[in-house]
């Protein structure tokens, strides 16, 4: 792999490899060609049938077509070849429109690619390894003995938890980072009972959280550990899938309190771009409440006069 100029633009994608592979799957390239590259994913991604076109024999390449696409979209198939290509870098905002509307994105999706085609401003973000939470937070979340909350950094990095969220992840390796505890711990397929829409989930949100201005030079490094551990990673990382989910639904299988559901909303904290507020509730009268409950008891019985929020890495 080639060196690059420290102020050049770049981006990574990773590719699957054969397992057993020693190679590194972090790939640097002209930010210019992330576009092109969503755009490719996407094609390989929906079938004829999808968009209601006859097909006949066999194709050699999976999804539609170059030629098929920019038929559907109004454009050219050499100005379609030229945006994958990265030759050309500024569709216009109707022709970004007819793709998404041809390769059925949804809205998240569709931003992303508005974005990639038409770049604003950006806002810097605190970037280093130690990320800070307001102290005003960390007493907030303190006082909510019944719900277990944490503060996530762009990179899932859990930046701080209350007692209770804690509890919750209480034991697991890599619980310090919500990706790494998802592709590089093989108890999370235990811990998260729905793992496989989990893994899904933290895959497109990495790339949501992550944009298009690359200003972070952490998450290239994290992105490579993860291709490098993780086939399943690699595999859903190369879908370009992009989801800023604010609220779903997790069953977990906790080693103390058994099966419980909750619910989780996610909300962005002002003042500090990149970090999400994530609070956890049970139904009410549920099962899950009581088990939930029963690790609240757990936490009171076993809480010391003093716990720290603030986690560095």
């Amino acid at each position: 792999m080639g060196k690059r100029d420290r102020g050049s633009r770049i981006s990574w994608e990773s590719y699957a490899h054969p397992e057993g592979s020693n190679r590194s799957y972090r790939c640097f390239m002209d930010c210019d060609k992330l576009l092109g590259e969503f755009l490719r994913a996407k094609r390989e991604a929906i079938s004829p049938d999808d968009v209601g076109l006859l097909h006949f024999g066999h194709r050699r390449t999976p999804g539609l077509r170059r030629e098929e696409v920019a038929m559907l979209a109004g454009v050219s198939t050499d100005y379609y070849m030229r945006l994958e290509q990265g030759r050309e870098r500024h569709p216009s905002e109707q022709v970004v429109s007819a793709l998404a509307r041809v390769l059925h994105l949804d809205s998240d999706s569709t931003a992303y690619m508005h974005e990639l085609a038409h770049p604003g401003p950006r806002q810097r973000r605190t970037t280093g390894r130690v990320e800070r939470v307001s102290p005003g937070l960390l007493r907030l979340m303190d006082n909510w003995t019944r719900t277990p909350a944490l503060v996530l950094g762009a990179r899932l990095d859990v930046l701080a938890r209350n007692p209770l969220g804690s509890a919750l992840y209480e034991g697991l390796h890599h619980n310090d980072n919500l990706m790494r505890l998802t592709f590089l711990n093989p108890k999370a397929r235990e811990f998260f009972q729905d793992w496989d829409m989990v893994a899904i989930n933290k895959a497109a949100h990495l790339r949501a959280a992550a944009g298009t201005g690359l200003d972070d030079p952490y998450l290239p490094e994290l992105v490579d550990e993860l291709s490098v551990g993780s086939a399943e990673f690699r595999r859903l990382w190369a879908r370009q899938d992009v989801r800023s989910k604010t609220r779903a639904s997790h069953s977990f299988r906790h080693h103390q309190v058994g099966d419980l559901t909750l619910a989780y909303e996610s909300f962005s904290i002002n003042g500090a771009p990149g970090q999400q507020l994530i609070v956890y509730q049970a139904e009410p009268g549920s099962t899950s409440e009581q088990a939930l409950a029963l690790l609240g008891g757990a936490v009171i019985e076993h809480a010391s006069p003093e716990h720290a929020h603030h986690l560095t890495f």
